[in-house]
């Protein structure tokens, strides 16, 4: 695993840029994930089965409704510089228009409608305290974090109304109860369809 670390406070400049371009020119295995979490480059080991199961079924219910200009990604980058973050969420439902408007690997987080992160084992308090933070503070309307290892067993909250850093939870569900999106998705999660571990 790389490491740099920078000061968080000094937003835009100098010191994003360099993250970024290590981040652009990093090597990492195939299948491993390279992101920027509160300025400092990791590399995470490719997601188990299991976490792609519930990636893939959560995918396939958000295109039975989203409208045609918007698309489902799965490896593209979000960045949030004032966090000195650039991340790759499991999913991230963005306008399609966005990716034909920016140039190369990521674009802000600001402009997605929803980010969905699945945590796994290694890397869970990121999705859970650093990702919900910096979401929020871009102001992604949506976030829905897939909580696989949450201490009191697998959960899926889904967050909205950001303030700041801070999300104001909607909903939580165990695995294996239903969980309501709101507009613009009006889609309803079967969460029993999602693999335990």
């Amino acid at each position: 695993m790389s490491a740099l670390t920078v000061d968080h406070a000094a937003g835009n400049g100098p010191e994003w840029d360099d993250l970024v371009r290590i981040w652009e020119q990093a090597d990492a295995p195939e299948g491993c994930t390279v992101e920027i979490i509160e300025g400092i480059v990791t590399v995470s080991p490719p997601p188990d089965n299991n976490h792609n199961i519930i990636a893939e079924r959560v995918h396939r219910r958000l295109y039975s409704v989203l409208p045609e200009d918007w698309g489902v990604y799965q490896t593209l980058g979000t960045a949030i510089p004032l966090r000195k973050g650039l991340w790759i969420p499991d999913l991230a439902v963005i306008p399609e228009d966005v990716l034909c408007a920016e140039t190369g690997h990521f674009v802000p987080a600001a402009t997605a409608e929803l980010i969905v992160e699945i945590t796994s084992k290694s890397n869970a308090s990121n999705d859970r305290i650093a990702k919900a933070a910096g979401y929020a503070r871009s102001g992604v309307p949506l976030y829905l974090l897939v909580d696989r290892w949450a201490p009191a067993g697998p959960t899926i909250t889904l967050y909205g109304e950001p303030s700041g850093d801070v999300y104001r939870v909607l909903q939580t569900v165990k695995f294996g109860d239903e969980l309501a999106l709101p507009a613009p998705f009006e889609l309803t999660l079967d969460t029993g369809a999602f693999p335990t571990d």
